[in-house]
């Protein structure tokens, strides 16, 4: 997106939160980049220079603001661009960091159906810089927020933000913000043991672009909550999660919970984070806020929906749990939602493993796939669940355990599709839930869907598909607008 120097910096004049994690700037009288909406005194125009990313400034030798933190900024999603295949390979990118290792972009070039030298590209010619710069930019960031907002040891802050050595980390930070990581340390509430264990919840805070419709959004989970696995509770959004490490065996899932509260005068989210998940931060907050779309855009998808009812500043609610997500809309195939969350309830009390967390209502995890796969068809049968269904759980599950579907936004779309429409009991309404609320895919549109066609006030399949063409390509946010109507 080329920026013009004279309409950002009146973008920078009346700190508009609207641009927030897509304008940044950097002064060259102080070598320092900013957020839109810092509350610094106003720069020189003269002294500016304005990025679409913070990696372009970093790239240009700017160090990251202490005060407005641009690693607290709301991410990009993945029609920001014309050029959507250079954002959907830096979510890869950003989610294979986050899941820790090393990350080889051939890998992720081969994933997405192009040739290495295209990716990069197109990539900088999207971005303006480089793949493994733009990468580290995002892993820094994540770390500075860590050093800035947590206790975690610095072992485990170049772990989670996905450092493969504390040298590396040391290395790289010292070389783009010239301190060292121990610089940004603060007195922060909490423990931690002798061995590095942090021993009490770890709070963050994690940023979105207004308006943003928290209501909407709680109603939708709450209409869906699992007993013992989430929980609504004013403007606090709960669940329990199992994560496993990279690296490790899949059955040894780590257990714990997150607790989300809004706080919309702010354009906050308040994040707390049970200490046994705090070596997976960087995984958590990914989940976090594809969970609650955060880094949604409402400048450029509500006037693509303006002919739509719905309070502005729709939301896509996703998941924090992409296998989770697949096997519930599953069960929501041809009943009920309260139908459907009944046979969730079901699942989680019978092979769900029990979990210790602060919250009287929150004491199941869902069930992982391997617990799934080795359940007989009569065990989850008895459950009232019909054997098409259970065919149809159950090929998920293998297929997610040997690694053909990866249920995230960091996963290749069209082959993800393509794999979860050749396993039995899965059709297209039912894909393209999952490409929804599992992959964030912006533009999924489930045309057969009985509350969108209700809504629209028609049982006409290609009538529908030709009204949801002026949506495109925000079809999922008109998705969420016409189940809304529903509810009133």
């Amino acid at each position: 997106m080329p920026l013009e120097p004279h309409a950002a910096y009146l973008v920078l004049k009346a700190r508009d939160a609207r641009f927030d994690g897509r304008l940044f700037v950097g002064v060259t009288s102080t070598g320092i980049y900013c957020r839109p909406i810092c509350r610094v005194r106003l720069p020189k125009a003269e002294n500016c220079r304005f990025f679409t990313h913070a990696a372009g400034a970093e790239h240009d030798g700017f160090r990251p603001c202490l005060r407005c933190r641009p690693e607290l900024a709301p991410g990009l999603s993945l029609m920001d661009s014309s050029q959507s295949l250079a954002h959907h390979a830096a979510r890869m990118l950003e989610h294979a960091a986050r899941a820790g290792g090393e990350v080889a972009l051939p890998q992720v070039a081969q994933r997405l159906g192009v040739t290495d030298r295209h990716l990069r590209r197109i990539f900088l010619e999207c971005h303006g810089v480089a793949p493994i710069d733009y990468l580290t930019t995002q892993r820094l960031l994540l770390a500075k927020q860590l050093l800035t907002d947590t206790v975690l040891p610095v072992t485990q802050v170049a772990l989670a933000s996905g450092f493969g050595s504390v040298r590396r980390f040391n290395a790289a930070f010292a070389e783009r913000y010239r301190m060292n990581p121990s610089a940004l340390r603060r007195e922060r509430p909490g423990t931690v043991s002798a061995d590095g264990t942090v021993s009490s919840p770890v709070a963050l805070r994690l940023s979105y672009r207004p308006p943003y419709d928290v209501a909407g959004v709680l109603r939708f989970f709450e209409q869906r909550c699992i007993p013992g696995v989430e929980a609504v509770d004013g403007a606090v959004f709960r669940r329990t999660l199992g994560l496993v490490p990279a690296g490790q065996d899949p059955g040894q899932v780590v257990p714990g919970w997150i607790s989300a509260r809004f706080v919309p005068e702010r354009h906050e989210v308040l994040v707390s984070v049970a200490p046994q998940l705090a070596p997976l931060l960087g995984t958590v907050l990914e989940r976090l806020r594809q969970g609650l779309d955060l880094d949604a855009d409402p400048s450029r998808i509500d006037p693509a929906l303006h002919d739509l009812p719905g309070a502005p500043g729709t939301r896509m609610p996703g998941t924090l749990d992409g296998f989770e997500v697949a096997v519930r809309i599953i069960l929501g195939q041809q009943v009920t939602v309260a139908a459907a969350r009944t046979l969730v309830r079901r699942l989680v009390e019978r092979f769900g493993l029990p979990v210790e967390t602060p919250f009287a209502d929150l004491n199941r995890l869902f069930p992982s796939p391997q617990a799934l796969a080795l359940a007989s068809d009569d065990a989850i049968g008895q459950l009232g669940i019909v054997r098409q269904r259970i065919g149809a759980i159950k090929a998920l599950a293998l297929a997610v355990i040997d690694g053909r579907i990866e249920l995230s936004r960091g996963a290749p779309l069209q082959p993800t599709l393509d794999a979860l429409l050749a396993l039995p009991g899965i059709g297209a309404w039912t894909v393209q839930l999952v490409a929804m609320r599992a992959l964030a895919w912006p533009d999924a549109f489930p045309v057969s869907d009985i509350g969108v066609l209700n809504a629209l006030g028609s049982r006409d399949i290609k009538l529908a598909e030709q009204r949801a063409e002026a949506w495109r390509p925000w079809r999922a946010y008109a998705v969420m607008r016409l189940w809304q109507t529903l509810e009133n």
